[in-house]
């Protein structure tokens, strides 16, 4: 009876220990899925952050690029604009000294002469402001008729500051040597020659 007793407690303590190291077995796998998943999900959560912070750094570098062009865009654009308006400015005084001098009564009878060799040539007219006008009016007239240039009138019109323009045919047809008309001429042709001189200051 006594060895069946002691059987009794050795399977006992048997398959408690052989339970107790099954559940532990269990404990441990359990616990070394669990810590597989959790890498995995930290892993995954690792990936999704950097694969953000990548599109945003890439989409911040874009962007910035897009200022940085735009930027230069606005500048070249700007300092075209400020050269022109120099241009312009640096024209229109160099045109308004030569119409405010006695150069202007040579240049008129020099255009009127060459209107008066053409052959359809007739009721020409010359057109000046006011004050222009007084002040140059009796020495073009002699000069008009030096030249045997008849049919020339001189009229006075306040549309344009100084300079001049030439009609014919009973004012039908004008044509404009206006300082505005000048200057605007002028500063068209010499833009496109400044651009291309500052492109091949680069």
């Amino acid at each position: 009876m006594e060895i069946q007793l002691q059987e009794l407690i050795e399977q006992i303590k048997k398959d408690g220990a052989e339970s107790a190291e099954a559940e532990a077995n269990a404990i441990v796998e359990a616990a070394k899925s669990d810590a597989e998943n959790i890498i995995a999900d930290a892993q995954a959560q690792a990936e999704k952050i950097l694969a953000n912070a990548k599109t945003e750094t890439e989409r911040m570098t874009k962007s910035s690029e897009d200022a940085i062009r735009q930027a230069g865009r606005n500048l070249l654009i700007s300092f075209r604009e400020s050269i022109a308006r120099e241009l312009k400015t640096i024209v229109s005084e160099n045109v308004t000294a030569t119409y405010s001098s006695d150069a202007l009564a040579g240049l008129i009878i020099s255009i009127v002469e060459s209107w008066a060799d053409k052959p359809d040539a007739e009721d020409i007219a010359v057109i000046l402001n006011t004050q222009d006008l007084n002040k140059l009016e009796e020495s073009l007239l002699a000069a008009l008729k030096e030249k045997m240039l008849k049919g020339v009138t001189l009229k006075a019109n306040d549309n344009f500051d100084g300079g001049f323009r030439i009609a014919v045919k009973g004012g039908s047809a004008y044509y404009d040597y206006s300082s505005e008309a000048i200057v605007d001429m002028l500063s068209n042709y010499l833009s496109p020659k400044v651009t291309e001189l500052l492109k091949e200051a680069k």
